[in-house]
């Protein structure tokens, strides 16, 4: 099964990276990147992810409530957000966009790609209990 990706990330360099490490699984198939919230909520809606990979503190120049962005990033998708802080606000907003989980960005060559899987199957099994 090919694992559809959208990556949200305001930073060229950090979706570079992600990028370089999704490019060695051929199960995953990253169909777009955005640099804000207004352009990943656009771009989920055409492409239809199965994971949105997703920063939690990028530009919402757009003043899009965060109850808007939950509801349009996390409709139909796993949400994996990830952050160079992982403290308790961090925490918390990733819980309100609705977040499968909350991965540290100078940690995520190592955890993401078994995240989105893990996000993935979880999906498709339903809620967890």
């Amino acid at each position: 099964m090919l694992i559809k990706v959208l990556l949200a990330d305001d930073t060229e360099l950090i979706r570079r990276a992600i990028r370089r490490v999704l490019e060695n699984h051929p199960e995953i198939e990253l169909v777009g990147e955005a640099s804000d919230f207004a352009q990943a909520i656009e771009m989920k809606q055409q492409l239809r992810p199965d994971v949105v990979v997703t920063d939690l503190y990028m530009p919402n120049e757009s003043n899009i409530p965060t109850e808007k962005i939950r509801e349009l990033l996390n409709h139909e998708s796993c949400i994996v957000a990830i952050s160079v802080w992982v403290d308790d606000d961090a925490k918390n907003l990733a819980k309100s966009l609705g977040a499968f989980r909350l991965l540290d960005k100078m940690d995520v060559g190592n955890n993401l790609v078994a995240t989105i899987k893990a996000c993935v199957t979880q999906s498709a099994s339903g809620p967890a209990n």
